[in-house]
C-alpha cells in the first residue's frame, strides 16, 4: 500500500497484534529464556562464561540484528526520512560526536555512559510495551495507569538496585566496572517488600478487574510478568553470565524483531520494490539475512579492533590501535546501538508519529 493508506483502526482489544502473535513473541521469547536456563543448569554452563554457540545465538542474531532493525524503520524508508530528517541524520551525527569526545577523555567514561544509556533504553522498551497495550485496550482508570507504570518500573529498577547494591557480579552490561559502585547492601533488602508489594498490587487489581466483568489486557499482563520474571532470576536470583545473557537478550531483542516485521509489513503491503520483499509473508528469512549479515560484520569490527576474544569466528589481523585511533574508532563501532538507543524514545510512540497510528492500525 503506499505510505498514505491507513490501516484500519483496531477495536479495543487487550492484544497488541493478536492472540496468537503476542503469545508466540512475549510468552514464546520468554520460554525460550526458561528452556536455555535449563539447559545451563544441566550441563553446568551457568557457572560459566556464555558459551560460543550462545553468545551467537544472542548477542549476534538477536541483540545486535534487533539494533539494525531500527533502519528498516527509519534509514530504508524514504517517505520517513523526509518526515523528520533533523531527527534522523542528526542523532547519529550528535552521538558519534559525544562518543568521541567521552572516549577521548576516558575510556571508562564512555562505557558508563553507554551502559546507563543502554540500561534507560531497557527499562524504556518494557515501558514502551505497556504503554501501546493500554493504549490498545482504550479507556482506562488513573489507578489502573499508576499501577502499570509502578509495575513495570518495579521489575526493571529492583533488579537494577540490587545489581548496583552487589557490585562486583559475575556479569556486567559492556565491561566490568561500568556500572558506579558504593550502593550499601542493605538497600536491596530494605527495597525488597515495596517491590513485592508493588507486584502483588498489580495482580490483585488484574484479578478484581476480572472478577468484576472490568476489561482486562492479557497481553499486558503476560508482558509485565514475563519481564518480572526474566530480569528478577537472570539479575537477582541467579548470578551468572550465561543467565544474565540469555534472559536480557530475548525479552528485549525478539519483540522488537516482530514489532518491526510487522510495521513493514503493513507499511510496504502493496508496494513494490527490494525493502518490500522482505515484509511479504514468510519471508522472514528475507527480513533477517540483512540484519544478522550486518550484525556479524560489527561484531567482526570489535573483535578485531578491540575484544581479540573469538579468532575462530573473526579471522584476520587483529590490530592494537593507539588512543586517537580508538577515540575515533569504538564510538563508530557503537554508532548503530546508540542511535537505537535515543531514536526509539521517538520512533514508536503513537502522539507524533502517523506512521505508528496508520500501521499499527490506532
Amino acid at each position: 500500500m503506499s505510505a498514505a493508506t491507513a490501516t484500519p483502526a483496531l477495536p479495543p482489544t487487550g492484544w497488541l497484534v493478536s492472540r496468537s502473535w503476542d503469545l508466540a513473541v512475549f510468552g514464546g521469547s520468554a520460554l525460550l529464556a526458561v528452556a536455555l536456563l535449563a539447559w545451563g543448569a544441566l550441563t553446568g554452563a551457568l557457572e560459566e562464561t556464555t558459551p560460543t554457540w550462545t553468545w551467537v545465538l544472542t548477542v549476534v542474531l538477536v541483540d545486535v540484528a534487533h539494533v539494525w532493525a531500527t533502519a528498516y524503520r527509519v534509514y530504508t524508508d524514504p517517505e520517513e526520512l523526509r518526515r523528520r530528517p533533523g531527527l534522523y541524520y542528526g542523532v547519529p551525527l550528535a552521538v558519534y560526536t559525544a562518543g568521541v569526545l567521552l572516549y577521548s577523555t576516558s575510556p571508562a567514561i564512555f562505557w558508563r555512559t553507554l551502559a546507563y544509556v543502554a540500561v534507560f533504553h531497557f527499562v524504556r522498551q518494557q515501558y514502551g510495551w505497556v504503554a501501546l497495550y493500554r493504549r490498545r485496550l482504550g479507556g482506562h482508570s488513573a489507578v489502573d495507569r499508576v499501577l502499570d507504570d509502578a509495575a513495570i518500573y518495579s521489575a526493571t529498577l529492583y533488579p537494577l538496585l540490587h545489581w548496583h547494591a552487589n557490585l562486583p557480579r559475575e556479569f556486567e552490561w559492556f565491561i566490568p566496572g561500568d556500572f558506579i559502585p558504593g550502593l550499601p547492601r542493605e538497600a536491596a533488602g530494605a527495597l525488597l517488600p515495596l517491590h513485592l508489594g508493588v507486584m502483588a498490587a498489580y495482580a490483585g487489581r488484574q484479578l478484581w478487574l476480572l472478577s468484576h466483568g472490568r476489561p482486562v489486557s492479557p497481553g499486558k499482563n503476560v508482558v509485565v510478568a514475563t519481564t518480572w520474571a526474566a530480569w528478577f532470576v537472570g539479575i537477582v536470583v541467579l548470578d551468572s553470565d550465561y543467565a544474565f545473557t540469555v534472559t536480557n537478550v530475548f525479552v528485549h531483542g525478539i519483540p522488537y524483531l516482530a514489532l518491526v516485521w510487522i510495521y513493514g509489513r503493513n507499511r510496504y503491503e502493496a508496494a513494490d520494490g527490494l525493502v518490500s520483499r522482505a515484509f511479504r509473508p514468510r519471508a522472514w528469512a528475507l527480513y533477517l539475512t540483512p540484519l544478522v549479515g550486518l550484525a556479524w560484520l560489527e561484531e567482526w569490527g570489535w573483535d578485531l579492533v578491540l575484544w581479540h576474544e573469538r579468532p575462530g569466528l573473526f579471522p584476520g589481523a587483529g590490530s592494537s590501535p593507539g588512543p586517537g585511533t580508538l577515540a575515533l574508532l569504538v564510538p563508530l563501532l557503537a554508532l548503530p546501538q546508540a542511535t537505537h538507543y535515543v531514536l526509539d524514545g521517538w520512533i514508536w510512540r503513537a502522539r507524533g508519529n502517523p506512521g505508528v497510528r496508520r500501521h499499527l492500525g490506532f
